[in-house]
């Protein structure tokens, strides 16, 4: 059976959310998935359509999210579809919203230094989602995270103190996996511009996320 996938994109341009969202559509669609890409959150206001969705990605920096969209959202995920995202489109997403925050398993706070270089550590080499995958370099937003600590995390970033130093070898969840209601959660704190993820193994990490959050 076709698995049926959302992206509703918006919010802050700066990371790129139209181009993000249509690289990962066409990925997804590679794999046979039905995309439905929405500027917007209407949609996840109506829970009829929103239970026909196995995979649910929100790529809306900085957005705001109605009750009746927030419910609606975290409904579907409740109920069994997959929440799955990458860097502030959904790990910044809805600051005033703790209840997507606790499904999300975490939250954008800082990066310090803005655009730095730093090394993406694989911690667990066994699982599906980064199988075969080594350490990577990136130069990007490292972000720090409020985490939950119920995440299973698949990868991680150490912080410097050349910026912050109180958080100088501050190990930070980079990538992880969770359970919300009968929902699987994969989130990838990477990912700030579009071409973040010509870093084949950043691209590689979020693509197989995606897949094993489907239901």
């Amino acid at each position: 059976m076709t698995k049926k996938a959302l992206i509703a994109w918006g919010g802050w341009e700066g990371h790129e959310p139209e181009a993000t969202s249509r690289r990962f559509a066409n990925i997804l669609e590679g794999h046979d998935y039905e995309v439905s890409v929405h500027n917007s959150l209407d949609i996840c206001a109506e829970p009829d359509e929103m239970s026909a969705f196995d995979l649910i990605i929100p790529n809306f920096s900085h957005g705001t999210i109605s009750p009746e969209q927030e419910q609606g959202l975290l409904g579907a995920v409740r109920a069994g579809a997959g929440l799955g995202g990458w860097h502030g489109g959904m790990g910044d997403a809805f600051r005033n919203n703790p209840e997507y925050q606790f499904a999300c398993g975490g939250q954008w706070v800082a990066h310090p230094g803005n655009i730095i270089d730093y090394t993406v550590h694989i911690v667990d080499h066994d699982d599906p989602i980064t199988a075969g995958l080594a350490d990577f370099a990136m130069r990007s937003e490292q972000y720090y995270l409020h985490v939950d600590p119920s995440n299973e995390v698949l990868a991680s970033t150490t912080f410097g103190d050349e910026h912050a130093p109180w958080i100088g070898g501050a190990v930070m969840p980079a990538v992880w996996k969770r359970q919300y209601g009968a929902g699987k959660v994969f989130y990838c704190s990477l990912g700030h511009v579009d071409a973040d993820f010509d870093v084949p193994e950043a691209q590689t990490i979020t693509e197989h996320g995606l897949l094993w959050a489907t239901r």
